[in-house]
């Protein structure tokens, strides 16, 4: 049993969860599952503007910065966890006791947001550089474009909890198959790549007319 995750949920035997699912979970179950159970993928402004952003770490690699090694597009996994997925950048800070201290570094396009799906997909990193090497990982950083600021991210209780309680919902939902139906939230839907694959309004109101249609045939029934 991992800690973290529930009993109720275990965690399949298939192609581990990639890192960047646990973001678009971490932002909408439903987007999740559009892109990696059915396989829809739109591209809009700002999926564009995150491919351009990523070429500059793209390329693996590794090199000293003032008594640091920092390593560019490194391969993760967590297999006791179920993931797997690549780090923009890592960079290995000397401990003082002749190891290595990691902390993963993701690039991202725009400011820092309001959820915390970003700080989701970079936690994992962590856990995965965790089970990898043995060590702590006790922070990330987030790298946005638009501010140029490196943002900080301590990977505490909380932020360790609301991964693996993320891991295990796109886990489930990814074992059994199903589409979450739309959630009620304006804002995410307007940024979403999905947004006219997904039709959320219309989705919503297709079901509203159903069960209107349900109740009437019950209340129909009723009065024979």
């Amino acid at each position: 049993m991992i800690a973290g995750l529930p009993e109720t949920v275990a965690l399949p035997e298939r192609e581990p969860i990639p890192l960047s699912a646990l973001q678009h979970a971490a932002y909408c179950l439903r987007q999740a599952a559009l892109i990696h159970l059915e396989r829809m993928w739109e591209e809009n402004r700002f999926t564009a503007e995150g491919h351009v952003l990523h070429v500059a770490v793209d390329k693996p690699g590794s090199r000293r910065v003032r008594g640091q090694r920092r390593v560019t597009n490194l391969q993760l996994s967590a297999p006791r966890l179920g993931i797997a997925g690549v780090a923009d950048v890592v960079e290995f800070s000397p401990d003082g006791a002749g190891g290595e201290v990691a902390l993963p570094v993701e690039f991202k396009r725009g400011k820092p947001k309001l959820h915390r799906a970003d700080e989701i997909q970079l936690c994992a990193q962590g856990l995965c550089l965790e089970e990898m090497l043995g060590r702590p990982v006790p922070a990330g950083a987030l790298f946005y474009a638009e501010t140029r600021r490196r943002v900080e991210v301590p990977f505490d209780d909380d932020l360790r909890a609301l991964t693996l309680r993320t891991i295990a919902d796109l886990a489930g939902i990814l074992a059994a198959g199903r589409t979450p139906p739309p959630t009620a939230q304006k804002s995410r839907c307007r940024a979403c790549s999905l947004v006219d694959l997904c039709r959320p309004e219309a989705v919503k109101r297709s079901a509203a007319a159903f069960r209107r249609r349900m109740v009437d045939g019950e209340l129909a029934g009723e009065g024979t």
